[in-house]
């Protein structure tokens, strides 16, 4: 079976929305409850050898330090944390595509969500812990 074909696979088995973007693309919609309040678009993707996926985690904020993240991103396996110009946080990850099963593709997608919702809640607490303007 392909990774295409086993992503396919996996994906019509989660609950919630998916969507077929194009041959070897797709989008997963996580629930807020399971993404830290609010809903997480996953990009995910076949390409050139790689099972990617990617998702927007939080918007840039002064009260984020990008330094943690780095060194966050020490402490992950085949997830990592990752900014745009603007400072907005996104997640990413990559898988051998030749190597993908159902499996690896939940492993790959938990992931996702769990280093989306780390972030996210960083995000909360650092910008609750901004100086009050007086």
């Amino acid at each position: 079976m392909s990774a295409a074909e086993t992503v396919d696979a996996y994906l019509a088995t989660l609950p919630g929305t998916t969507r077929r973007l194009a041959p070897g693309e797709w989008g997963v919609t996580v629930e807020p409850d399971f993404a830290a309040g609010w809903p997480l678009d996953i990009g995910i993707r076949v390409a050139d050898g790689l099972l990617r996926a990617q998702a927007f985690a939080c918007a840039h904020d002064e009260m984020l330090d990008p330094w943690l993240l780095l060194n966050w991103n020490r402490q992950t396996r085949f997830v990592r944390f990752a900014c745009a110009r603007n400072g907005d946080v996104w997640v990413h990850a990559d898988l051998p595509a030749a190597t993908t099963d159902e499996r690896s593709v939940d492993r790959l997608l938990g992931l996702v969500v769990e280093g989306a919702t780390v972030a996210r809640r960083y995000a909360v607490e650092a910008c609750a812990a901004r100086p009050s303007r007086s």
